[in-house]
C-alpha cells in the first residue's frame, strides 16, 4: 500500500517542475513512511511513497520496464492478491522479473496484455502508467474502489493523486469548493466519480481513463451484473464458504506482521476465524484488536445501528479462538484533542462531521500499527449480504437512499437532522440534489428479466449500497488507516463475492428469517453461538460526558470567534447545542457540534474557497 502523485502536460518540460512534484509527492508521507520516489521525463512526472509490505527490498517505486518501442513507468497503490498465479503465467510468456514484489507483476502485466491487464486481476489497486511508446497515461482503479484516486484536468494533461492534497499541492490548482461540492458535503450523498474540489474528479470504481494529445477517455470495464441464481441454498452456502476461505487465505499472504480489525460482530469475528483457520498450519496465532472506551458500560446509549456493546462479544471471540487480543482504551481527553481532529480531518480532505468516530477510528489505527502493518476488517458485509437494518423494516421502500430514511416510527436518520443555515439551504435545495442522486442511482441498477415485487425492490437496495454507501465507508476506512501507515485490507469487497452473493435473492439472503443468513450459515460453526447469533451493531461511538462537554466548549469558542466555518451551518442551533446539559445533547445537535468543529479546523488547514 502506497501514496501515488503524478503530472502530465504536452506543452510543458516537466523537468523544471521538480519542486512541485516533490511537494506533491510530500504530501503522500503518511501513506508511504518507507521510502519515496520520483520520476520525470519531459511530459510527465511519477511520484511515489511506499508503505513496504511485500518484497520490502525490492519493488521501489516509480518502476520502469524497458521494451523495444520504449519505457513503460509506473506508481501503484494497493495489493494485486494474485501476483503469484499472475507472474507465473508472465513468465510462461517469456518475461523475466527482477523483485518479487506484485507492483512488477502488474506492470509487466501492462507491458503483456496493455488495458486488458485489468481482467486479470484480483485485488485492491490504484496505479497510473506512463506509455513512452505512445506518450499516454493511463489511470486504473479496482472493480470496488477500494483505493482512491482523484484527478484534475489542465489545459495540457492531468494531475492526479492518492489524496485531493496530493493534487492540491500543485500550483496549477486551487482549494476552491463551489454549490455541488457543499451539497455533497451535507447531504451524506457520495456521487460516483466525485469530489468536493472543484474542478477535481474521482476514477470511478471499476473504471480505466486513458489520456493523451487527443484528450481524455474513459471505459468501465467492471460494473455489477444482473443474472439468475440457480444454485440451491446449500451449493450458496457452500460456494460463499468456498470464497471466503479463498479470499482470507490470499489477504494474509504479507511480509510483515497482519492482524485483524475485532469488533465481536458476526463479520470481523468470522474474517477472525478463518484467519485463524489459515495461520494454523504455520504455526501462527491471530493477533487482534478492538476499540473500546471508560465506563462504556455505564455511559451507552442503544440506537438503531448500534443496539449493542461491542467488548463482551470481542471477548468471547478471543477466548473461543485463542487469539492474541488487545483492547485500545479510548477517553474523552484523547478523542476530544484538537490535534486529533486536526490529524482526522487532514487524513479525509473533508469535514466529514462524524467527529468522535473519526478521531477514534485513527487513534485505534495508530495504536494497532505500533504492532501490525497489515489488517484484515469486516468493512461492507453489511452491504454485500444486507446488515443494516433499513434492509429489513419500512424504510426500504422509501423513495430516497434506506439510510437516509425515517422509521415510521420516528427514529432518527444517519442525517442527524438539519445542519446547515437558513441562507445556504435555500442555495443549495439538498433535498432536491439527493432526490436526483437517488434517481440517478436507481437508473444504474441493472434489472433482472422477470423479477418483480420485493426482490426487485431489494435488488435496487443492495445496489445502492454496493455503489453509493460503501464508497463512504470505505474511503474513511482507507484514509483513517493510511493516514498511520496502516494497511487495511477489506475481504467482504472482493469482486467474486460482491457478484455472487448480489445476484442471490433476497429470500435466501434471509432464509433464517434475520440479516446475513448466507453469512451467518457460511462460518456459524467457527463462532460462539452468542457471536453468530448477534444482531448488526455498528461501529462504536463514545458516550463519555466529559467527551461532550469537551466538544460543547470547542463549539461555543468558535461561535464566540465569529469562526467562517459558524456561516455555513445553522447558528442558533449549534448555540443552543452547546448550551444543553452533557447527557441531554440528542444525536442530532451531537453531529452538529462535531459538524461545526470539523468545519472549523478544515478551513484552518485547507483555507478553501467557498463559492455558492
Amino acid at each position: 500500500m502506497c501514496g501515488i502523485t503524478g503530472w502530465v502536460a504536452y506543452q510543458r518540460d516537466l523537468s523544471s517542475h521538480r519542486d512541485d512534484l516533490e511537494a506533491m509527492t510530500r504530501t503522500m508521507s503518511c501513506r508511504g513512511p518507507d521510502a519515496a520516489g520520483t520520476w520525470y521525463a519531459r511530459h510527465a512526472a511519477l511520484g511515489h511513497r511506499r508503505l513496504a509490505v511485500i518484497d520490502l527490498p525490492g519493488g521501489a517505486q516509480p518502476m520502469t520496464v524497458g521494451t523495444p518501442e520504449g519505457d513503460v513507468s509506473m506508481v501503484y497503490s494497493g495489493e494485486a492478491y494474485n501476483f503469484t498465479e499472475l507472474r507465473d503465467e508472465l513468465r510462461r510468456q517469456g518475461h523475466r522479473f527482477d523483485t518479487d514484489s506484485d507492483t512488477e507483476v502488474v506492470l509487466r502485466g501492462y507491458v503483456q496484455w496493455g488495458e486488458e491487464l485489468v481482467e486479470h486481476l484480483n485485488g485492491m489497486y490504484a496505479f497510473a502508467i506512463w506509455d513512452a511508446r505512445s506518450e499516454r497515461l493511463v489511470m486504473v482503479r479496482d472493480r470496488m474502489g477500494i483505493k482512491p484516486f482523484y484527478y484534475y484536468e489542465t489545459d495540457d494533461g492531468v494531475v492526479f493523486g492518492s489524496e485531493p492534497k496530493a493534487i492540491l499541492a500543485n500550483p496549477l490548482v486551487s482549494p476552491v469548493v463551489g454549490r455541488d461540492g457543499l451539497r455533497e458535503l451535507f447531504s451524506f450523498v457520495k456521487t460516483p466519480g466525485m469530489a468536493i474540489w472543484e474542478g477535481m474528479r474521482e476514477v470511478r470504481p471499476g473504471e480505466i481513463i486513458v489520456l493523451d494529445r487527443a484528450g481524455l477517455r474513459r471505459r468501465t470495464y467492471w460494473r455489477l451484473r444482473s443474472e439468475p441464481h440457480t444454485d440451491s441454498r446449500e451449493e450458496t452456502v457452500a460456494h460463499v464458504r468456498e470464497l471466503l476461505d479463498d479470499i482470507v487465505k490470499r489477504q494474509l499472504v504479507a511480509d510483515v506482521p497482519r492482524c485483524t480489525l475485532l469488533s465481536g460482530g458476526l463479520d470481523s469475528s468470522a474474517l477472525t476465524a478463518l484467519s485463524a483457520l489459515h495461520l494454523a498450519p504455520q504455526g501462527e496465532t491471530v493477533r487482534s484488536f478492538a476499540v473500546d472506551f471508560p465506563d462504556q458500560d455505564k455511559h451507552f446509549q442503544a440506537i438503531d445501528v448500534a443496539p449493542t456493546q461491542d467488548t463482551p462479544y470481542v471477548h468471547a471471540v478471543a477466548e473461543h479462538l485463542g487469539n492474541r487480543h488487545e483492547d485500545i482504551v479510548l477517553d474523552g481527553a484523547a478523542l476530544s484533542a484538537p490535534a486529533v481532529r486536526r490529524a482526522a480531518v487532514g487524513a479525509r480532505d473533508i469535514p466529514a462531521g462524524i467527529g468522535d468516530r473519526d478521531n477514534s477510528l485513527y487513534l485505534l489505527f495508530a495504536a494497532v500499527r505500533k504492532h501490525s502493518t497489515v489488517a484484515l476488517s469486516g468493512e461492507s458485509a453489511d452491504e454485500v449480504f444486507g446488515g443494516y437494518p433499513w434492509f429489513h423494516d419500512d424504510r426500504r421502500h422509501a423513495e430516497t437512499f434506506p439510510w437516509m430514511a425515517r422509521q415510521h416510527s420516528g427514529a432518527q436518520s444517519l442525517q442527524g437532522g438539519r445542519q446547515v443555515s437558513d441562507d445556504l439551504a435555500a442555495v443549495l435545495d439538498l433535498e432536491a440534489y439527493v432526490a436526483d442522486s437517488y434517481r440517478t442511482a436507481v437508473a444504474e441498477t441493472p434489472p433482472l428479466p422477470g423479477e418483480s415485487g420485493l426482490d426487485a425492490r431489494m435488488r435496487v437496495v443492495s445496489h445502492l449500497h454496493l455503489t453509493r454507501m460503501v464508497q463512504i465507508l470505505l474511503d474513511r476506512k482507507d484514509r483513517m488507516s493510511m493516514a498511520v501507515g496502516l494497511e487495511v485490507r477489506v475481504p467482504f469487497c472482493d469482486h467474486r463475492l460482491v457478484q455472487y452473493v448480489f445476484n442471490a435473492p433476497w429470500s435466501l439472503k434471509t432464509f433464517d428469517g434475520r440479516e446475513k443468513s448466507l453469512l451467518r450459515a457460511a462460518t456459524r460453526e467457527l463462532l460462539p453461538a452468542s457471536v453468530a447469533d448477534r444482531k448488526k451493531s455498528g461501529y462504536p461511538g463514545t458516550f463519555d460526558p466529559s467527551y461532550v462537554t469537551a466538544i460543547q466548549d470547542q463549539a461555543a469558542d468558535l461561535l464566540t470567534a465569529g469562526h467562517p466555518a459558524v456561516g455555513l451551518i445553522d447558528e442558533r442551533a449549534l448555540s443552543a447545542a452547546t448550551t444543553v446539559a452533557a447527557d441531554a445533547v440528542t444525536q442530532g445537535q451531537r453531529m452538529l457540534l462535531e459538524r461545526a468543529l470539523d468545519l472549523g479546523t478544515w478551513f484552518e488547514t485547507y483555507r478553501p474557497e467557498i463559492r455558492v
